[in-house]
This record gives structure tokens, C-alpha cells and sequence, in this order.
């Protein structure tokens, strides 16, 4: 029989509901950037995003095959999605954990990828045709100041550039931020017909090949298991990586690219009052 998951759709919510999904979004996906300051002691960063996408997928693909919930009907389609996840979970993720690896306060980082509705909004118009309000626009903008000042407290002249870590890490998170922004014009343009679930698992499995490839070629692979790092890695896959980033797809989808952004935005300055320990 049909699962009602075969059929999930957020168009038939109450207005309660849609108005909600953003706010759970923001507090769900600020917790990610907490779970890679406590997960890193542990692993090296593209090792650790490489079993939790595994752990992920063990969980999602049972689901999907019992379920019989549809897949992408088309190899065009399959390989959308595949690019829209390696941009989306590999260069975001692998991007953002590997700079708070690299010595970036986890705070800073959130408040750097919070820069994603900037990009996001520069590209939509001629790309989706989408537009930004001027109260759109102000609230970016002074999104951008706080994330400014921020970051331009932390120069310091020297020779690693910023207090407490370099130049790569801000590579690294510029690379991730790119990453978000270029991922979400992709899926909005080309997968707006991909099923949430079945689509979430060809986006994992691309994240994850590119990820894995990194972990052979550039990390030990040696796990410090604990208890820690297993609570750790049970709140990212159960709450990040299956309930957020589905939450995710559905605001992209429903509301559009800069929809999804303002929830970035929000989730970074959101974070950043949260972070002062962090950064």
C-alpha cells in the first residue's frame, strides 16, 4: 500500500505550518555548526562528513525501498541531483568543517556562510528570474555589516592573518559558501520535480563519493571513538542531515532560492548571538 511519505508534500500544511517551517529550519541548522566543534576532536573533518553521510543513507535508503517511495524518473534528472548534492552537502559541508578544522571559531564560520543570501540574490534575477522587496534588500544589507564586523575584529597583521587561524580556513568556508549559494540556484532551476526523500539519497551518495575520495587522499581515516562523538554524530544525521536538509529542500522548492537564503541568514545571525564562547 502506498505510504503517505510516497506523497509528501508541504503545499496542503496550514498557513501555521509554512509560516513555521523556516524558524524550525534556523534552529535545527544552527546546531550543525556546535556539532563540528564537538565532532572534530575526533576525526578528521572529511572523514567524519563520510560516515555521516553512510549513516544517513543506511537509514534513508530502507526507508525509501519499503516505503515505495518514487524515485527520479529520469537519468537527467538523477544527474541534477547528483551535482545540486555535491554542491549542497560536499563543498558546503566539506568546505565549513574543514575550516573550523583548520582553527575557525564555529561561530565565525556560521556568521560567514550567512553571506549565502547575498550571493544567492545577486545571482536569482537573471538566473530564476526571482526578485528581492527593498525591506529584503535593507535586511541583507545589515546582515552583511554585523558579518563584517565581525570578521574584521578578527585581522590581525601577521603571519597567520586572523587570531587563531589562517588564510586556508578562510578558503575553505569561502569555498563552502559558494558552495550553498551555487547549490540552491541549481536545485531551484533544475530539480524542482525531485522527490524530497529518494532525491535527498542521490544527493548524500554524491556528497559522500566526493567526500570519501578526499578522506583517502588527503586524511589518516582514524577515529577517536566516544560517547561523545557518538552523540555527536546521531544529532547530525537524525536532525541535520535527514530532518533539516529536508526541511531545506521543501522552503527552496515552495518559497524559492531567496526564501531558502533568508533562512541562511537567519540561521547565521541567529548562531551568532549564541556563539559568543565560540568565537
Amino acid at each position: 500500500m502506498p505510504s503517505f511519505l510516497s506523497k509528501l508534500r508541504f503545499d496542503d500544511l496550514p498557513s501555521a505550518g509554512l509560516a513555521a517551517m523556516p524558524a524550525v529550519f534556523v534552529l535545527l541548522w544552527s546546531t550543525g555548526f556546535i556539532g563540528a566543534k564537538f565532532g572534530l576532536p575526533f576525526a578528521e573533518p572529511f572523514t567524519f562528513l563520510f560516515i555521516r553521510f553512510v549513516l544517513t543513507l543506511l537509514l534513508l535508503i530502507p526507508l525509501v525501498l519499503v516505503m515505495r517511495i518514487p524515485w527520479p524518473s529520469s537519468p537527467k534528472l538523477w544527474t541534477h541531483i547528483a551535482i545540486s548534492g555535491l554542491l549542497v552537502h560536499g563543498a558546503y559541508l566539506g568546505g565549513v568543517f574543514y575550516g573550523i578544522y583548520l582553527g575557525m571559531p564555529a561561530g565565525l564560520a556560521a556568521l560567514l556562510v550567512g553571506l549565502q543570501p547575498l550571493l544567492t540574490a545577486v545571482f536569482a534575477g537573471p538566473l530564476l528570474g526571482e526578485q528581492l522587496s527593498g525591506r529584503q534588500w535593507v535586511g541583507l544589507g545589515l546582515g552583511l555589516m554585523g558579518i563584517s564586523l565581525v570578521l574584521g575584529s578578527k585581522l590581525e597583521i601577521g603571519e597567520s592573518l586572523f587570531d587563531g587561524f589562517g588564510i586556508s580556513a578562510l578558503l575553505s568556508v569561502t569555498a563552502a559558501l559558494m558552495g550553498i549559494s551555487l547549490g540552491t540556484l541549481y536545485q531551484k532551476r533544475y530539480c524542482t520535480s525531485m522527490p524530497l526523500l529518494s532525491g535527498a539519497i542521490i544527493q548524500y551518495l554524491a556528497a559522500a563519493a566526493l567526500l570519501g575520495v578526499g578522506a583517502m587522499l588527503f586524511e589518516s581515516r582514524q577515529v577517536a571513538w566516544s560517547s561523545t562523538f557518538v552523540l555527536t554524530l546521531a544529532w547530525l544525521v537524525l536532525i541535520l542531515s535527514i530532518a533539516a536538509i529536508l526541511l531545506l529542500m521543501a522552503l527552496i522548492k515552495k518559497g524559492g532560492s531567496i526564501a531558502g537564503s533568508e533562512s541562511f541568514l537567519s540561521c547565521a545571525t541567529g548562531h551568532g548571538a549564541s556563539s559568543v564562547v565560540a568565537i
